[in-house]
């Protein structure tokens, strides 16, 4: 665990509204029939943004569509509020933007609850749990968080790891990525030292370029929840609501099983 990254969060965040990017934007419907979008809470269509470069959370399927964990979330919510459910993909440092225009009603992906984020948006109770950790090549001489001074770290702009890597290094020695895969790919051509990301994209990413490892040392431990317009608690009550029985009814952890194993998360 990085010893000192979460004593300094504080001063990097100020400033910083952060949002974990594919380019452009890509809209995809839960079902055939979508009917025109709504921020109601009361039937009419749930709007999602998503960043869908963030296995296995969100990632675009085989079939074109936007799928994983927090999609398969969103749509156990959106039938608890008797909705339909619509996907937008977009940048990950566009969603708190997105919320605050009314452009989406939910932004689900993988995003940490921070104090700056809690000033630009209102959050769900915590659904996951997320850890930044650290990719290197294999026979890297970096061994644990501390071996990071003076490297070259990659991370992908406007996420917590780009927040933490530059707080305690300086910006001078993070280089920033519109997304996890283009920082694996200056990894693997020797462009940087290291990349911060969060684990289980990180897992994805390893086991698609070989000579890669992650660091049995976490940088930091996280929350997701899923971010709302700030001040629409008549949405964020009824979210809360559908996440509380979801969770007590053993879907949430279904759906996560769905596309985690036990094994790949003890790892």
């Amino acid at each position: 665990m990085k010893k000192f990254s979460i004593a300094m969060l504080s001063m990097v965040l100020a400033g910083s509204m952060l949002l974990t990017g594919c380019g452009g934007s890509k809209t995809a419907d839960s079902s055939s029939d979508a009917q025109d979008s709504t921020t109601s809470a009361d039937g009419g269509t749930l709007r999602m943004g998503t960043n869908a470069t963030f296995p296995p959370y969100e990632f675009v399927g085989d079939d074109g569509n936007v799928q994983g964990i927090d999609v398969d979330i969103a749509a156990a919510i959106a039938d608890k509020l008797g909705m339909k459910l619509e996907v937008t993909d977009m940048e990950f440092d566009s969603l708190i933007p997105a919320l605050q225009s009314d452009t989406v009603d939910v932004a689900l992906a993988g995003m940490t609850v921070t104090p700056d984020r809690q000033e630009n948006v209102d959050f769900s109770d915590s659904y996951a749990k997320g850890v930044q950790v650290i990719i290197v090549k294999d026979g890297s001489d970096i061994a644990s968080p501390e071996d990071l001074e003076g490297k070259n770290i990659g991370v992908q702009t406007g996420t917590t790891g780009d927040i933490y890597c530059t707080g305690d290094y300086g910006q001078e020695h993070v280089k920033q990525f519109n997304n996890g895969p283009l920082a694996v790919a200056a990894l693997v051509n020797d462009q940087i030292d290291c990349v911060v990301i969060d684990q289980e994209p990180a897992k994805n990413y390893v086991a698609a370029n070989s000579g890669l490892k992650i660091l049995d040392t976490a940088y930091a431990d996280e929350d997701y929840a899923i971010a709302i317009k700030k001040g629409n608690t008549e949405l964020l009550d009824k979210v809360n609501g559908a996440l509380k029985e979801l969770e007590g009814d053993g879907t949430l952890q279904s759906i996560v099983d769905k596309y985690i194993s036990a094994d790949s998360a003890a790892q």
